[in-house]
């Protein structure tokens, strides 16, 4: 059995693979202050309310983009788990080429996200990831990473109006009744939610006029849902693309992993 997690700015996605099989998966606010026995804890609770067989995890794998938790989280799975711990990143054979002017700067979930996507599709595409940023990454039909886009995500952008105005309140990101509000909190739920789908399109529709109109368009992230119902852009949401991802990733280098680890 597999350990997959996915450290973004803003939630950790865990899952447990076993095969190409995701037996259990979990979503948590990312804690920088954590310590490796809080981490330990929690990931422990988290495996034995499953009912999975703690003893058959001997591997993980990780993507983070939160410098500071990757000693943290490297030393826990080592002390807690015994595990053999891989992080995405440079020297980690992908099987996607990147092309971009410095590849080490593209985060591990972006890369992730991009061999999940290819692997399902198998030609020009688009991942549209709805985190603390809202990324566009771009992948060719020969599988390249080409490069993409990166968009303040929807939930900082809510946080932002709500803060920078005075008057207005927080709001639930959920879909208005109609796209005119009738009262305030109608009117900012159709700004934040309509505007962003239609920015999203819009890009998207923009990477299509260098990619073709054919390029295939999957959306991740948690919440990926709300907008992709509005979407006229969207294919596919696959909530967990970037566990999938690094599940390959995993397959693609265990071999190197036994031998170095």
């Amino acid at each position: 059995m597999l350990l997959v997690i996915d450290v973004g700015n803003t939630n950790t996605v865990i899952g447990v693979y076993a095969r190409k099989e995701l037996r259990c998966h979990w979503r948590v606010a990312t804690n920088r202050q954590m310590t490796v026995d809080e981490n330990g804890i929690l990931l422990s609770s988290l495996i034995m309310r499953a009912r999975l067989p703690i003893h058959r995890l001997k591997d993980a794998i990780v993507s983070c983009v939160v410098p500071p938790i990757h000693p943290v989280l490297e030393e826990t799975l080592k002390k807690y788990f015994g595990m053999r711990v891989w992080f995405v990143g440079p020297g980690i054979k992908t099987g996607v080429p990147i092309l971009m002017d410095n590849p080490p700067e593209v985060g591990a979930d972006r890369i992730a996200n991009a061999v999940g996507a290819y692997h399902q599709v198998r030609k020009k595409l688009i991942v549209v990831d709805f985190g603390t940023a809202t990324t566009f990454d771009c992948v060719s039909d020969r599988g390249e990473y080409l490069g993409g886009v990166i968009a303040p995500g929807l939930q900082i952008s809510a946080e932002a109006l709500f803060q920078s105005a005075s008057k207005l309140p927080r709001v639930e990101l959920e879909r208005p009744k109609t796209v005119i509000g009738k009262n305030t909190i109608e009117s900012m739920q159709s700004g934040i939610i309509f505007g962003y789908t239609e920015m999203v399109d819009g890009l998207v529709r923009r990477i299509k006029a260098s990619l073709g109109a054919d390029t295939h368009v999957i959306a991740t992230g948690g919440l990926a849902s709300l907008v992709a119902e509005e979407s006229s852009e969207i294919n596919v949401v696959d909530e967990y693309l970037t566990l999938s991802g690094l599940r390959i990733i995993y397959e693609l280098n265990r071999g190197k992993m036994k031998t170095k680890q």
